[in-house]
């Protein structure tokens, strides 16, 4: 699966436990009539994936999405779910291009001698 959206916040690197085990948060603004804010989380190697990219980045992630069920003390059964991205592409942000363009593109003139015959 692929999730896209604005890069919103990005977490630094977390090491848990005696073998080293990485953690790292991204969390992205998804661009809908009813914006979502979704957190993915990056494990291990992967950590290094979002190191390159920072807050309004447009980017497009491949995420597998696991569950888990926990029965707590009292027998009530709970169920988890988690996010977590393998790729990480950036998206080409449609407002920079109109900003460049209207910025590289000189303002059109009248005075063109037009001699075409139609």
């Amino acid at each position: 699966m692929e999730i896209q959206g604005k890069v919103i916040l990005k977490t630094e690197t977390k090491t848990y436990g005696d073998n080293g085990f990485r953690k790292r948060e991204l969390v992205i603004e998804t661009d809908e009539q009813y914006p979502q804010k979704i957190q993915v989380e990056f494990l291990q190697d992967k950590t290094e994936l979002i190191e390159k990219y920072k807050i309004g980045d447009i980017v497009k992630i491949g995420i597998n999405i696991g569950g888990r069920e926990w029965v707590n003390p009292q027998g009530e059964t709970k169920y988890f779910n988690s996010i977590t991205g393998w790729r990480v592409d950036a998206m080409f942000d449609k407002s920079k291009l109109n900003e460049t363009h209207q910025k590289a593109t000189p303002a059109p003139t009248n005075n063109v001698d037009d001699d075409l015959p139609f």
